[in-house]
C-alpha cells in the first residue's frame, strides 16, 4: 500500500460513527425547524428572509465542525456578483454563513430532494449550462441584479478536486455589464480553500475527503465526512471591480480566477503568491506613472 494510501486508510479510521450520527441528526433538526420560518418569511414577502440564511448557514458550520478563517470582507456595494471557486456542496453552507445573498445553480440542484428545497428557499437562480441557452440564462441573471440583489456564482460550472480551481465558464459573467440605466455591477472574486482537519494540514491525499467531484456519490462522501472532526476553511475576499473597467466578460473572468487561484494556493501551502490588482485600479495607477508633472 502506497504512502498515500495508507495516510488515506488511516483517517478513514478516524471517522467517529457517534459524531458524524450526531452532526446528522443535529442539522436535520435545525434545518427543519427554520425551513417552515423562511416559507413563510417569503410568502409574506418580509425582510428578514435575506438575514435568516446567514443566521442558519453560521449555525450549520458549527453543528458540522467548520470553523471559517475570513480573509479581508465582502462589498456591502448592491448589486454585487460574487465569483467563488467550487470545492464541494459544502460551499453553499460555508459561503452562506458569511454573505447575505442567493446562490447561482445548474438547473438539475432545483430537482434534488430536501437540498433542492433548501436552494429554493434562499432564491437560487437556477441555470441551464447548455451553451445554446447561456444568454437566457445571462439575462435571468440579470433581473434579479436589476432589482439590487447579491448574487453567489461558481463560474467553473462544477466542482473541482480543491488544489487549484478549473478553467472558467465566461458566458455568465456577461450578466455584470451595465444595462441601460440600471448600476454598475460589482464583480469580487472570492476563494475557498479546506486547510486543516483537527488542526493538520489537509495534503492532496486528505482532501477527497472534502472535495466532491467525480463519479463520488453525495450520501457516501457526506457521511464519511460527517465523523472527521473539525476542518478550518480559509475564504478570501478578494478587490472587487467591475465590468467596464476589464473590457470584456473573458478579461473579467480571466481577473477572477487569477485572484481565485492566488488565495487558493497561498490558503493550501501557507505561501502569499503573486495576484494582478483590480483592473481600474491597475489602469488608474499606470496612468497616475505615465501622467507628465505639472509645471511648478
Amino acid at each position: 500500500m502506497s504512502g498515500d494510501a495508507k495516510i488515506f486508510d488511516q483517517v478513514y479510521q478516524m471517522n467517529s460513527l457517534l459524531l458524524g450520527t450526531g452532526r446528522l441528526v443535529l442539522y436535520f433538526t435545525w434545518t427543519l425547524s427554520l425551513m417552515p420560518i423562511q416559507w413563510a418569511g417569503l410568502t409574506l414577502g418580509c425582510r428578514w428572509v435575506e438575514t435568516l440564511p446567514p443566521f442558519y448557514h453560521r449555525w450549520c458550520c458549527r453543528i458540522l465542525g467548520f470553523r471559517v478563517r475570513m480573509i479581508g470582507t465582502p462589498t456591502l456595494e448592491r448589486p454585487v456578483l460574487f465569483a467563488a471557486n467550487h470545492v464541494s456542496y459544502t460551499d453553499i453552507t460555508i459561503l452562506g454563513s458569511l454573505i447575505p445573498g442567493s446562490f447561482i445553480a445548474k438547473a438539475e440542484v432545483a430537482k434534488w430532494p430536501f437540498f433542492g428545497w433548501l436552494a429554493k428557499l434562499q432564491r437560487t437562480v437556477f441555470v441551464d449550462r447548455q451553451i445554446r441557452s447561456a444568454a437566457i440564462q445571462r439575462d435571468a441573471i440579470c433581473e434579479r441584479l436589476i432589482v439590487g440583489d447579491a448574487l453567489i456564482l461558481f463560474p467553473e460550472g462544477t466542482s473541482g478536486d480543491g488544489n487549484r480551481p478549473l478553467p472558467f465558464k465566461t458566458a455568465l459573467f456577461g450578466a455584470a455589464e451595465k444595462k441601460g440605466n440600471t448600476g454598475a455591477v460589482v464583480v469580487q472574486p472570492v476563494s475557498l480553500a479546506y486547510t486543516r482537519l483537527n488542526g493538520i494540514p489537509i495534503g492532496r491525499s486528505l482532501r477527497p475527503f472534502f472535495s466532491w467531484y467525480g463519479a463520488i456519490g453525495l450520501l457516501p462522501h457526506l457521511w464519511s465526512m460527517l465523523g472527521l472532526g473539525t476542518v478550518e476553511v480559509v475564504v478570501q475576499f478578494h478587490p472587487p471591480t467591475f465590468f467596464a473597467d476589464c473590457g470584456s466578460r473573458k478579461a473579467l473572468a480571466g481577473y477572477c480566477h487569477a485572484r481565485i487561484t492566488g488565495g487558493m494556493v497561498g490558503a493550501l501551502f501557507g505561501r502569499p503568491q503573486p495576484m494582478p490588482k483590480p483592473p481600474g485600479l491597475a489602469a488608474n495607477e499606470q496612468f497616475a506613472t505615465s501622467a507628465p508633472k505639472a509645471a511648478a
